[in-house]
């Protein structure tokens, strides 16, 4: 498959090929039709950059699937690039070091504006050749043509009239006359409509512009059909989908044009380079903050979601000894959902990572590598769930019988870590990396740290994984200064991962909000209630504070499900939250 790739190359000039993960719209996952990096490489994660060159090729990707990659490129002659290890080039540095004048190709749509700039800067020359990718991909998906929809009063919120007004206050500050949206998401927040284009993602494959008066929104006409009339009221007009390639050539030196350049892909910034370029995404902190409709559903999707993982719970942990799957065991967590009023499917694939395959940060188990559990050792699954009304995340770690005195150290440490976290109070203004040292402590006193973000932020029905907020120490982008604010929903993830051993995460959402009314302080509350395995804990390495956190986390956790379980699941329950 590489070497007809190097001979199309090589007829069209070309000495590196780049294939990113991307879409053109930056989506974290692309509708399958875009899936070329997956395709070339057999690399199936969800993040990753494959380079080709007549020489070799390499795949970049970071800590969550070192181990993954590793075993997914074996034989393909294909090295893995492990990111931000010490000593390894990015991928752009690689390019500038060794192409030596030469050209890189690429599909420019998948490239973001920013990345494209970079490597302009530094002295490379890009050509588009999205026909490379095509002419070589035998078999590759159709564009999804499913339907779009309007997202109702009472899920929305806010009305999408007073969210185009907002977006057009934040153009007027800039005296921008148009503001280009390409990222799935934006647009399905700011129409008030959502789709089934892209899986784990109910958003509709467009772009959309907004102007001073009237705003277009670029999609196929068959799956616009349902939203034409909500659109219309709107004044906004529904053009083709691939027709704002041509249309924005309307914008030139004297207009300003409001885009996210780290999300807009450079073929499309080709045309408005000669623009005044305002870098700025108005929806996305707009977004972040969820609206009190949105809030109210959230919390009560999350109950839902409780009950459904610790329904899972309690049969993982009865049905050990019979014996499962991880597939199973991942099919029996998607029955239990389906099982809730208002879902529609996962919200990411689910992780169910059996003993060793717990430590591979974000196991996908195939039929090649599905293994049973034995009534022993501990169960990772990080699930979640897309809900009308929600979109839900949390990850349990379940004993399935003994456990050894390492296995329930590290689960512990991992429960003190989320716990500090959980109910943390700090001052308005802190941003994420502000506050990732109160999750670490438990680890860097230890010596110990993990490799991956603390927290994420998370849509409302939208992405699993949602900026501005997260929680990280490390500041990689400009969006990781954004300070918290109430309303935003966040993620609180640690783990412990020994490779061919076994791994432990736990996983919350959490709510931001003013710790009083009218206080300069914030706090997180949780919004995810399901038991933590009472079975895994280390009595001997639980401290005092972390004691008394799970005991009260406990409290609320059976005060909100047992009015939703049944007589035998309510007597587990009961169990499995009493104090200790």
């Amino acid at each position: 498959m590489l070497e007809k790739l190097r001979k199309a190359m090589k007829a069209a000039d070309i000495d590196m090929l780049l294939i990113p993960s991307a879409d053109p719209h930056g989506s974290e996952y692309p509708e399958e039709y875009f899936k070329a990096r997956k395709h070339f490489s057999g690399f199936t994660g969800s993040a990753g950059t494959l380079l080709i060159w007549q020489g070799g090729a390499g795949l970049w990707t970071d800590g969550r699937y070192f181990i993954q990659a590793a075993r997914q490129l074996e034989g393909s002659g294909i090295d893995l690039f492990k990111m931000r290890e010490p000593g390894v080039p990015t991928v752009d540095e690689f390019i500038a070091e060794n192409i030596k004048g030469g050209v890189l190709g690429a599909d420019l749509r998948t490239i973001s504006a920013h990345e494209g700039m970079e490597l302009k800067n530094s002295g490379v020359t890009l050509k588009d050749c999205p026909k490379i990718i095509d002419d070589n991909w035998e078999g590759r998906p159709a564009l999804s043509a499913e339907p779009a929809y309007v997202l109702p009063a009472e899920l929305a919120g806010v009305s999408s009239s007073d969210k185009l007004g907002a977006v057009r206050a934040e153009m007027a500050k800039c005296d921008a006359n148009a503001c280009i949206f390409t990222d799935l998401a934006d647009i399905a927040w700011l129409f008030n409509i959502r789709g089934n284009d892209v899986l784990y993602l109910p958003v509709a494959l467009s772009y959309a512009i907004v102007e001073k008066q009237k705003a277009y929104v670029f999609m196929d006409a068959a799956k616009a059909a349902p939203i034409a009339a909500h659109l219309k009221a709107l004044d906004t007009e529904i053009l083709p989908y691939d027709a704002i390639y041509e249309f924005i050539d309307r914008y030139g030196e004297k207009d300003a044009v409001m885009c996210a350049l780290s999300v807009l892909n450079y073929k499309l910034y080709q045309s408005i380079a000669r623009c005044r370029v305002v870098d700025m995404d108005p929806v996305q902190l707009l977004k972040a903050v969820k609206n009190p409709v949105e809030l109210e559903n959230f919390r009560k999707t999350h109950i839902k979601d409780g009950v459904a993982v610790t329904r899972f719970m309690h049969w993982a942990k009865t049905h050990a000894k019979e014996g499962y799957t991880e597939m199973q065991a991942a099919d029996v967590l998607e029955g239990f959902r389906k099982e809730q009023e208002g879902y529609m499917y996962p919200s990411f694939e689910t992780i169910a990572g059996y003993g060793p395959h717990g430590a591979i940060v974000h196991y996908s188990a195939t039929p090649e590598t599905d293994i049973p559990v034995k009534p022993e050792g501990l169960l990772l699954v990080d699930s979640g769930g897309q809900y009308m009304g929600g979109t839900t995340d949390i990850t349990r770690t379940i004993a399935l019988g003994p456990v050894t005195k390492e296995e329930k150290q590290a689960f512990t440490i991992v429960l003190e870590s989320m716990l500090a976290l959980l109910t943390f109070r700090f001052p308005k203004g802190c941003a994420g990396f502000n506050l990732d040292a109160i999750a670490r402590a438990p680890f860097w006193s230890r010596g110990m740290d993990y490799n991956h973000g603390t927290g994420h932020g998370v849509g409302y029905m939208l992405s699993v994984h949602e900026g501005p907020n997260g929680i990280r120490w490390q500041r990689r982008v400009k969006s990781e200064d954004a300070e918290f604010f109430p309303g935003m929903i966040t993620s609180d993830e640690p783990g412990i991962y020994i490779e061919g051993g076994y791994g432990v995460r736990h996983e919350n959402l959490m709510e931001c909000v003013e710790a009083e009314p009218g206080s300069r302080y914030l706090e997180f509350r949780p919004i995810t209630f399901a038991p933590i395995d009472l079975d895994a804990i280390d009595e001997d390495t639980l401290t005092e504070t972390a004691r008394l956190q799970l005991n009260a986390y406990h409290k609320e956790v059976y005060a909100k499900l047992a009015p939703h379980m049944g007589e035998e699941e309510l007597v587990w329950l009961k169990e499995y939250t009493r104090e200790i």
